[in-house]
């Protein structure tokens, strides 16, 4: 699913919101999550999941063209863990 099919999803159930103000509050959404992880703090969607920020430490990777040793520096990656509940519903269908 992407976010123009999610957009058209809750502007079908909610008929009191157009479609660009149902893109509007997805983005927002969407915004929010990201300055929130971007402060380095974690974001709770009880029954559904969470973000947060994860740190990678610096490591030696290979360059897979020529074989040389490549530092890979060390970096922060937004990490999703999900809910007992949506682990639960996606489990039974």
């Amino acid at each position: 699913m992407t976010k123009a099919d999610m957009i058209e999803k809750i502007s079908e159930k909610v008929h009191s919101l157009t479609a660009r103000e149902t893109e509007i509050i997805v983005n927002s959404i969407f915004d929010s999550i990201k300055d929130a992880l971007s402060r380095g703090d974690k974001v709770e969607i009880r029954g559904f999941g969470s973000f947060r920020l994860r740190d990678r430490r610096m490591r030696v990777g290979r360059n897979p063209k020529t074989g040389a040793q490549v530092n890979v520096p060390a970096k922060k990656v937004p990490f999703f863990k999900a809910g007992k509940e949506l682990k639960e519903f996606v489990d039974s269908k």
